[in-house]
């Protein structure tokens, strides 16, 4: 058996603090499509799902053509704000993220994946605005797959690396990203510097949830110890 492991990691909200552009962004599409933006808080609280579950979340009534339409404002409001002043580029990452993925990156058995609501144009952004690209294996985007939780990012990244779920973490600040990784046979790390409300990260269980960065390798060293 191959005595690989694979840490999966969300991008909005646990890698890098981009909730500032997504919420101008969804402000903006809502705009354009004729209708009140909606809070931060509405939009922090969709952040990792797909675009048109995301839009539907937000606005329940809308019908599926209005559905499209904000999706196709949302995504002319990014590219209209990477123009003006980068977007994801403008987006920090947390504190010690860089340094984690540096200190996971060196581990021969370990290999590094993304799972995010972004498109793959949005990850290429956000990887080349901050030069983290190099460090993942896998790159699972919403475009192509359903929409988190559904487990379909993690059996893609399962069958990309060849990593058995029994030896693979997701790591996310929403329940999304935990019911995900729980429903994909992962392990779980919640963080609670993301999007979603402690309470909401805890209700879905994760396997243990860290404060910080410093954090990470302790937590995933009792996961690997639990697994063996």
């Amino acid at each position: 058996m191959s005595n690989l492991r694979l840490v999966v990691f969300d991008m909005d909200g646990t890698l890098i603090d981009s909730q500032d552009v997504i919420i101008e962004a969804m402000g903006r599409a809502f705009a354009r499509i004729g209708m009140p933006a909606p809070s931060a808080e509405q939009t922090r609280a969709i952040i990792g799902l797909s675009l048109d579950e995301a839009v539907s979340t937000i606005a329940p009534d809308l019908s599926p053509a209005e559905v499209k339409a904000g999706v196709a404002a949302y995504r002319q409001s990014f590219i209209e704000m990477r123009a003006e002043s980068g977007a994801e580029a403008a987006a920090p990452m947390y504190p010690g993220a860089r340094a984690a993925l540096e200190r996971l990156h060196k581990q021969d058995a370990t290999l590094l994946g993304v799972a995010t609501g972004k498109a793959r144009r949005g990850l290429d952004h956000a990887y080349a605005s901050h030069g983290i690209g190099h460090f993942f294996v896998t790159h699972q985007t919403a475009d192509g797959h359903p929409s988190k939780p559904h487990p379909s990012m993690l059996f893609q990244a399962l069958s990309d690396t060849g990593v058995d779920a029994g030896r693979a973490v997701m790591i996310g600040d929403t329940e999304f990203d935990i019911t995900m990784g729980k429903a994909a046979g992962f392990a779980t790390i919640g963080v609670s510097w993301g999007y979603h409300p402690l309470n909401r990260i805890k209700n879905a269980a994760p396997d243990c949830i860290i404060d910080s960065y410093d954090e990470l390798d302790a937590a995933l060293e009792n996961i690997w110890q639990a697994g063996s």
